[in-house]
């Protein structure tokens, strides 16, 4: 009787009677199956979180990522689209980069300011991402190699968008990111009153001139 094919390559006879249930059973495949599709993610992040640890947000590729996971480099981008995605995920960054530079570059060039500040108040509004940008802000003041991979990916990945869009010099940029920084401090890490209270309007109108200065 001729043997029917099965899809992993392996013959049996056709009533299937004989030679089905191997050493593995019909369970699946044994301890050598290939990983799937939630393993080979999970493997991805790891790797990246200890390149990202180890070189850097600019010193991690994402060759390097791929070949540390030991996985194609276009599985890397199937799953994450590109570096920034992977940082995000990786580190549990709540924030999409290219979504936060995609909205402060939607407005013109004499709203930056404004859109900045809305910007960062939405981010920092919302409990759920403040928490994890507040743990990453602890470990980027006492531990060095944080602090690098936070430095390069919020220069990189984030405000140099802004600054190849509108040519505006990083020192303003990073001006106008500081000085939102610390008003996010102190209205929601130190709490101090009355900036804490503050309305979110109230403070668009406060900061939006001062930091448009900055990016003007």
């Amino acid at each position: 009787m001729t043997k029917a094919v099965r899809p992993d390559g392996s013959g049996s006879n056709g009533s299937g009677s004989n030679g089905s249930a191997g050493p593995e059973g019909r369970s699946g495949r044994g301890p050598g199956r290939r990983p799937g599709p939630t393993e080979t993610r999970e493997a991805i992040l790891a790797a990246a979180r200890d390149l990202f640890a180890e070189k850097g947000y600019d010193g991690a590729s994402l060759r390097a990522i791929a070949r540390a996971a030991e996985v194609d480099p276009a599985l890397v981008h199937h799953f994450f689209g590109n570096k920034e995605g992977v940082f995000t995920q990786a580190m549990r960054f709540p924030v999409d980069p290219s979504e936060v530079a995609a909205k402060i570059l939607g407005a013109p060039r004499e709203r930056l300011g404004e859109m900045m500040v809305r910007t960062f108040l939405e981010v920092w509004d919302d409990a759920d991402r403040r928490a994890p940008i507040l743990a990453l802000l602890r470990s980027a003041m006492t531990n060095e190699r944080a602090a690098v991979m936070m430095r390069q990916f919020v220069s990189t990945a984030l405000f140099g968008k802004v600054h190849e869009t509108h040519r505006i010099p990083m020192l303003r940029i990073n001006a106008a990111a500081g000085q939102m920084v610390g008003v996010m401090l102190l209205r929601y890490v130190l709490e101090v009153e009355p900036i804490a209270s503050a309305t979110g309007e109230e403070l668009v109108d406060l900061l939006a001139p001062t930091v448009q200065r900055y990016l003007g």
